[in-house]
This record gives structure tokens, sequence and C-alpha cells, in this order.
């Protein structure tokens, strides 16, 4: 197994392994058939968008290219694992992963089909020589339309295994959107938050030290109720512990920092929080080092009100032949080594 060595100033001569997670909302990543169980038609060659074959190669490229310059300052591996939202299936995962920009990580993929109706999942991406999966499941999560009915939405993606021999467990999630308003969509959000609670609160019970991601399109900031109050995230490593998260993104979130922007606001919705057991600058093994927003200006608008903006895909029903609406999140995570 190969691995990056760094030596870091703040840590005196000792030498420190380097590994880098990310998230990555991928921005509507649809194939260019249409499925008849999901609600997929404009992304079709005669649907709205005109989705091509053309358009989606040259989707995949921009994907690629993005997650291949992820971190590259600090590995040439890049991101061991990262989390993705909004792809419709392992297909298009599997053709993103064959990317010549990333093909030489050998990307494999934990991903089942989820009930959302547009067919949206999110999926898990690693480098089988940083983490090698020995569980995965799904955890269901309802949402409800406004007569009251269920509908099905993104389910909850966990996955335990080992990275670089320790054991790490991984929550990717793509919570409840606010259409429908933020207050009245809320709770679905908070119900979501407490599946993620109820995972980690059962490991933790049997080891505290346990090291766990929560990884996602949240829908919510660092400062909303279902993350700083039900999965009770912090914005201090200090102040994990038991039944506490730390959440890094939360000092972004307070500087303007955001991952998407709306009406001429940004808002911090991709975040990756972290157990004690990682967050803990003395933690045994990997722990975290710091927290990134990539946003380097070719994945930005450049004109117009939107400048600034993530460069997204389509915009208004124009193609803009762009990246995605969010921006990724990556925390580097270092071990001391002999």
């Amino acid at each position: 197994m190969v691995f990056f060595f760094a030596s870091f100033p703040l840590f005196s001569q000792d030498k420190y392994r380097l590994a880098l997670v990310g998230f990555y909302n991928f921005e509507n990543l649809f194939d260019t058939k249409d499925s008849p169980d999901t609600n997929d038609a404009e992304f079709t060659p005669s649907g709205l968008n005109g989705w091509t074959k053309e358009r989606y190669q040259e989707k995949l490229r921009k994907l690629s290219q993005v997650i291949s310059e992820i971190g590259a300052d600090q590995s040439p591996d890049g991101l061991a694992l990262f989390g993705v939202a909004e792809i419709e299936n392992r297909g298009v995962l599997e053709d993103f992963a064959r990317q010549e920009k990333v093909a030489s990580r050998n990307y494999q993929i934990v991903h089942f089909d989820s009930p959302d109706p547009r067919g949206i999942d999110v999926a898990l991406l690693y480098q089988a020589k940083y983490f090698q999966v020995t569980s995965s499941q799904t955890i269901p999560m309802a949402s409800y339309a406004s007569n009251g009915e269920v509908r099905g939405t993104r389910d909850i993606l966990y996955v335990s295994g080992l990275f670089d021999g320790e054991p790490l467990h991984v929550l990717v999630n793509h919570w409840p959107s606010r259409s429908g308003g933020e207050k009245a969509t809320q709770p679905l959000r908070n119900a979501a938050a407490m599946l993620c609670k109820k995972v980690i609160d059962s490991l933790q019970r049997i080891d505290p030290a346990v090291k766990v991601l929560v990884m996602g399109d949240l829908n919510d900031d660092p400062v909303s109720p279902s993350v700083k109050e039900v999965l009770n995230a912090k914005k201090s490593p200090q102040e994990a512990g038991v039944g506490a998260m730390f959440n890094p993104m939360y000092d972004y979130y307070k500087k303007g920092l955001g991952t998407l922007a709306y009406r001429d606001a940004w808002n911090l919705f991709d975040q990756i929080l972290l157990s004690a057991g990682i967050a803990d600058q003395n933690a045994q093994g990997y722990r975290f080092l710091r927290a990134h927003v990539f946003n380097p200006p070719y994945m930005c608008q450049t004109s117009g009100p939107f400048r600034g903006y993530p460069l997204r895909t389509f915009a208004g029903g124009e193609y803009l032949n762009g990246y995605s609406d969010h921006f990724p999140v990556f925390v580097s995570l270092v071990k001391k080594v002999n």
C-alpha cells in the first residue's frame, strides 16, 4: 500500500500519513436513457434538457476533472474516499470511474437504489488501497407530500470498513429539500438527522472512541436545528464527545463561505461531521487536521447576475456546460507513523 507521507511544521519533525475524505453533490448526473420507474424524462435526448450522449460525456469529464484536482496539492492520491449525491444509478458512477483523469485511482463503488421519485441516489466511492468495506446498508427515510401521503426520498447510505486498518463508519446523506419552505420542511431534516444520531449513539455505546463520519448535502446549514441540535454538532473539536459531533464547516459558514448560493445568499449545505474519535487531536490513528471548501475560479460563473455562483450544468433552462450547483468539501486526516 502506497501512501503520501508529509511532515507538517506544527507537528515538529514527526512524520504523518495523510488521507483525504470528501463529499460532492454531482447535480443531476443522469444517463441518457428513459427509465420507466422514475421521473427522468427531461434527461433524455428528446427531453426538456436535450440530454444527449455528448452532454452526458462532457458532464462526466468535468466532474472527473474536479475530483482529480481536489487535494492534489496535498496528496497525489487525491480523495481516498468520497460521498456523492444526485446520481441516477450505479452505471453513471461506473462511467465516471472510467474517466481518464480518475481511472488510475480505480475507484470502487457502494450504491443502492433509493425510492426517490426522480431516481437520484447517494453513493460512496473509495480507493481499495485505503478502504476495505466490511458492511453496507441503506437506512430508509420517509418524506411526506403536502396532503400527508408518504413519498419516497433518498435513503441514507451506511458503510462500515477498515480505513488503513482502522474501523471507520460512514453515513452518506442527501436530506429532504427546503421546497415548500425552510420552516415547514425542517421536521423532515430533523428526522433524517435523528436517524444518523441513532447510529452514532449505538456505536458510541460500544466504543466511545469510535470513528464516524457523517457527510452529505444536508439542505441545512451548520447552525440549523437538524445539525446543531439533533446531531449536537459543535464548532470545535474540544467540544465533541460522546453524544456530540464536531462540525469543521461551522467557522467557514460564520465567515460567509458557502457551497451553494440562492438569491444572493450563501448556504453551506455540504458538510462533513466527525465523531470525537476522529476529531480529538490526541486520538489514536487518523485524526482531523483541517477542512476545505473546493471552489477554484473555473468552477464559478464569471459574469452576469450570478457571478461567483457555482457554474452549474443548466440554469433557467439554459445549458451552461458547467459542473454542479454545489462546491465539494473535503477534510484532511493525519496519522502519526513510526
